[in-house]
């Protein structure tokens, strides 16, 4: 369809629709219209407030509540929907105008608005579920005013051809809408299933995220192939440009799928999981999530590092809670010589076991003398906690402070070095 055709068609329909709305009944019926908005929207303003705050009194149900909400805030357009089905109606039995059919047009498309703004809601995107109520809407008006065939004509003659396949702009509509609809319910469907799948406690954490990513990939890819062999698209086409694009995808995109093969790795032999505490390089912090590309991991200062799964294949990686949540961590110190070592390593060990991460009961503390040092007695203590992920260094501190505490309560001094200086050849100190 070229563009003379177009601009004759649109000139056409401007005719018919000039024609159609300088009849007499018709202004009747806009006037109408327009006017029965207006008690529409007074209702609403009265009534909405009333109705909404009972429906917020719903506890536990906020999906419910959402969509309630939603529909409350368009009472306008259900008073609009009653008051022209009470006009059609009337105007029906009194046979004036002689035709209504614009009334109840407009009660069918303001009723269609209503359904379609609500159901739009449930889609998570603002910009996806306009675009969605806005082009879903104009095709139910399209098919209340019967104009549909003509629409798709016209939009189906905006394109061209190449080989074998027409691209055209009706085409286009068609593709976007129906993989989008098919992509959003295979997400819906992957969350969903992922959501039932993290409370199944028989299946160990790494298991459950790898189990519901691959899902998710299975379902977008079905979604595609799906809407491509619903479209027409012939799908052996791709077997030979995927392998063209596949190699240039490999060298290009190499560090990104070797990030998402070593991610599949670490969720196959479970090195590392949600909730464990590691550390690498100059990072330590417990891990929150694990992603296609990355590991989130927390530290101590709330600071979140992406780091790519890549670096946990070949790199050294020391995991805390690996096997076990509990880890030993060493506290040295010295004594002076004038103290008893076996009762600083009796207090050492009751002032380790009083603070409270510290266990003091499946695994109590050990305290031995390592060395006779230049100034000090030296002693190394040894104890284990259950918690590392809460923390390494400010447990240190805690057993210092309790085994400051205890030496100064006992008497027991931690000696600075001395140093003495003998002078062999006398010093004379000059006058001037």
């Amino acid at each position: 369809m070229g563009l003379d055709q177009v601009t004759s068609l649109f000139i056409e329909y401007g005719q018919l629709a000039l024609a159609y709305f300088s009849r007499p009944e018709i202004f009747v019926q806009l006037g109408l219209i327009a006017l029965l908005y207006l008690p529409a929207l007074f209702l609403s303003w009265r009534v909405e407030p009333l109705l909404e705050e009972r429906a917020r009194a719903i506890k536990g149900m906020p999906e419910l509540l959402r969509l309630i909400v939603v529909f409350l805030r368009r009472l306008r357009w259900l008073f609009f929907v009653v008051l022209l089905a009470i006009a059609y109606v009337v105007t029906t039995s009194l046979a004036w105008p002689q035709s209504n059919y614009l009334i109840y047009s407009a009660m069918l498309m303001a009723a269609a608005w209503l359904l379609i703004s609500v159901v739009s809601h449930v889609i998570r995107s603002r910009a996806i579920g306009k675009l969605f109520a806005v082009i879903a809407w104009l095709y139910v008006a399209a098919a209340i005013l019967g104009i549909t065939d003509e629409i798709a004509a016209l939009l189906d003659g905006a394109g061209f051809t190449l080989g074998s396949f027409r691209f055209s702009v009706l085409g286009l509509l068609q593709a976007v809408i129906f993989l989008g609809a098919l992509l959003w319910v295979s997400l819906r469907a992957g969350d969903f299933l992922d959501q039932r799948i993290q409370q199944v406690e028989e299946l160990t954490p790494s298991l459950r995220v790898l189990t519901g990513k691959v899902l998710r990939i299975f379902l977008l890819v079905v979604a595609a192939l799906v809407a491509m062999s619903g479209l027409g698209i012939d799908l052996t086409a791709f077997t030979v440009l995927s392998g063209a694009v596949g190699v240039g995808i490999g060298f290009g995109l190499q560090k990104v799928v070797s990030n998402f093969i070593s991610g599949i790795i670490i969720l196959l032999d479970q090195s590392i999981k949600p909730g464990d505490t590691i550390s690498l390089g100059d990072t330590f912090g417990w891990i929150r999530e694990l992603r296609a590309r990355f590991v989130s991991v927390v530290t101590r200062d709330g600071r979140e590092f992406l780091i790519p799964n890549e670096d946990f294949i070949t790199r050294e990686v020391i995991n805390w809670s690996f096997s076990d949540k509990f880890v030993r961590l060493d506290v040295a110190f010295g004594v002076s010589y004038d103290s008893n070592p076996h009762d600083v390593v009796r207090l050492a060990i009751e002032a380790a076991s009083a603070v409270g991460r510290v266990d003091g009961r499946y695994r109590p503390p050990v305290c031995w003398l390592t060395a006779f040092g230049d100034s000090s007695l030296d002693f190394l203590l040894r104890f284990w906690i259950s918690d590392p992920q809460a923390g390494l260094t400010n447990i240190k501190g805690q057993v210092l402070l309790a085994l400051w505490d205890a030496f100064k309560a006992n008497g027991i001094n931690i000696p600075y070095p001395h140093r003495e200086l003998i002078m062999k050849t006398p010093v004379v100190f000059s006058r001037e």
